[in-house]
């Protein structure tokens, strides 16, 4: 019912991830920059309460925290055909519709990472994180591709209203859940700036997740500054139509769905570690061949780099999400998904605004070429990491995490059920690939 549902709630998210920037650039006329800040909004709320929602989710049962969530990102969605129909649609409308579902999405998500790896056992998650990444995959392919031809036959307006429908499919499948998590009430609940200081410790001591955390951070930087250009670009740089727009980001994603089926093959034949720096190094890398785009046969530098970017960011999700779910201390899941989270999605309103003024004061097109190249810059901190001295990446901690108070370090140097981390997908045109772990809605691959 899990997988159901959020195969759903991707298809649906990324017909919103394109239509969202399409009715501010074609029905509200929105400049470059008021696109990226409508790709920040989105982002902004993992920054302003993504470390106490980490703490929440640790209290509570993280099921109901996905239905509401789920409850609340539909009914938002939906007042956006509801005030165009009524013509009262502004870009300030559109701005609070993605600050607030995407806070919606912190707890979703953050509910989602420690609600996970309880439906799977640990000799499971691998193909579990697989069959999730490459079915959010095809989901989103359907949804871009279906997206930018509602848009263009119905107008951008009407896209939203697919993800009214897939939301509610979404809320069916995971009431049906047969699973019931046990009651909280065992640990004790201590300040809440001192939990929080738990997650952001184990997070700051331990190296892998510090590897991960600050890779994610800077990827997403320069991932989510070219895909809040994405639309912008390829309807008035290059001069496609919005069927065409979604057609494309269509394709690309498609590598999506091969670094799924790819990922764990590799990492059983070169080790996890090895496999992490060739898919996250090589195949991303393809993205500095995006801004050469144009018209016609030109077309082909993006689909083979947007092809490279999603196959290796999804690879490498998948063998993230089955290194956590093993090496994470079950404890602290909320709060580890939050506190790598903020450093993850943190990023992601910084790289919009920032193509947002670069696409200003340079051009669009120059804009792309910066954000772009800094892709493969990014991963260089794989590189510069213990993981390039190692085969395969630790599935125990052995070294236990420093914590303070009554139980807070209970089974810190144990194996994990573990954040998964796993999913899809916010990323800004629902182009995106984007690293860090899924949110409730939104199309694109984020670095996990």
């Amino acid at each position: 019912m899990l997988w159901v549902g959020e195969t759903a709630n991707k298809y649906g998210s990324a017909v919103t991830g394109l239509a969202l920037p399409l009715v501010a650039v074609s029905t509200l006329h929105a400049s470059t920059l008021q696109v990226g800040l409508l790709g920040a909004a989105g982002w902004l709320p993992w920054l302003l309460i993504g470390l106490p929602a980490g703490v929440w989710v640790d209290r509570l049962r993280c099921r109901p925290i996905m239905l509401a969530s789920t409850a609340v990102s539909l009914l938002l969605y939906a007042t956006v055909p509801l005030a165009a129909l009524a013509g009262a649609l502004t870009l300030w409308h559109l701005l609070a519709v993605a600050l607030l579902a995407g806070a919606a999405g912190v707890f979703f998500q953050t509910a989602y990472t420690a609600y996970l790896p309880q439906l799977l056992e640990p000799a499971d998650q691998s193909e579990g994180n697989a069959k999730l990444h490459g079915s959010a995959s095809a989901a989103g392919i359907a949804g871009l591709g279906s997206g930018g031809l509602i848009a263009q036959l119905a107008g951008p307006v009407n896209g939203l209203l697919a993800n009214t429908a897939t939301f509610l499919l979404s809320l069916w499948c995971t009431a049906r859940i047969g699973h019931r998590e046990p009651g909280r009430g065992g640990r004790p609940r201590r300040a809440l700036r001192r939990e929080i200081g738990e997650g952001l410790r184990l997070l700051a001591s331990d190296v892998w997740f510090r590897t991960f955390a600050l890779f994610g951070a800077a990827s997403n930087l320069v991932l989510t500054g070219y895909q809040s250009l994405l639309v912008v670009f390829l309807i008035r740089e290059v001069g496609v139509g919005e069927g065409t727009v979604g057609l494309l980001v269509a394709a690309a994603s498609t590598g999506g769905i091969v670094g799924a089926a790819v990922a764990r093959r590799i990492a059983a034949r070169i080790g996890t570690a090895r496999a992490m720096l060739v898919l996250e190094l090589a195949l991303p890398a393809l993205t500095v061949l995006i801004p050469l785009t144009d018209r016609g046969a030109g077309l082909v530098w993006y689909l083979v780099g947007g092809f490279g970017a999603s196959c290796g960011v999804v690879a490498g999700n998948v063998i993230k999400a089955t290194f956590q779910q093993r090496y994470c201390p079950p404890e602290l899941l909320g709060r580890l998904s939050a506190s790598s989270a903020v450093l993850n999605f943190g990023s992601i309103p910084l790289g919009a605004l920032l193509a947002g003024v670069l696409g200003t004061q340079l051009g669009v097109r120059p804009a792309m070429w910066l954000m772009t190249a800094g892709v493969p810059l990014a991963a260089l901190i794989l590189w510069c990491s213990p993981m390039r001295r190692v085969r395969d990446l630790p599935t125990e901690r052995r070294v236990p995490v420093r914590e303070t108070g009554a139980g807070a370090g209970a089974g810190a140097g144990a194996a994990g059920a573990g954040v998964a981390g796993a999913g899809t997908e916010t990323g800004v045109a629902g182009a995106g690939t984007a690293r860090g772990q899924e949110p409730g809605g939104g199309a694109g691959r984020e670095r996990r």
